[in-house]
């Protein structure tokens, strides 16, 4: 939708319904006046961190330090790895950071062209999945 990361927290309230809304509200309340808005990842993690068991993120989180794209096409691992990311957002304190981790997981049909452009270049994350697309699709049809 192209929202920016403050209206992307109000798009979502409007579809909480009764506890989450209820929690979205407490949560919300507890800003004080003047505070700088609540941007997504702030609203991202808070919701995540009240709705789902420890157990869970812990169990999410080790399936993405273990996250490698194997038989996955790269466009699926990207995927998977946008999913799983949220619950180790730890590990990823910068950009560099997610691409690195990114590229960590790369199958080496592609990770030499990948691993060499990131270095030579100020590659950013979704620069990152569209360069490790080609190269995938480039070495597959040789």
């Amino acid at each position: 939708m192209r929202a920016t990361e403050t209206e992307g927290v109000e798009l979502a309230s409007y579809h909480l319904k009764r506890v989450a809304y209820s929690w979205f509200e407490m949560w919300e309340d507890s800003y004080e006046e003047g505070s700088p808005s609540m941007r997504w990842s702030e609203f991202a993690y808070a919701f995540i961190d009240h709705f789902l068991p420890v157990e869970t993120k812990a169990a999410h989180a080790a399936e993405f330090e273990s996250l490698k794209q194997g038989s996955m096409s790269v466009w699926e691992y990207h995927m998977r790895f946008a999913c799983l990311s949220k619950y180790a957002i730890y590990m990823l304190p910068t950009i560099e950071e997610r691409v690195h981790r990114f590229m960590q997981g790369l199958n080496p049909l592609v990770i030499n062209e990948v691993t060499t452009t990131a270095l030579n270049s100020n590659m950013n994350y979704r620069k990152m999945v569209a360069f490790s697309q080609a190269m995938e699709t480039c070495k597959l049809k040789n």
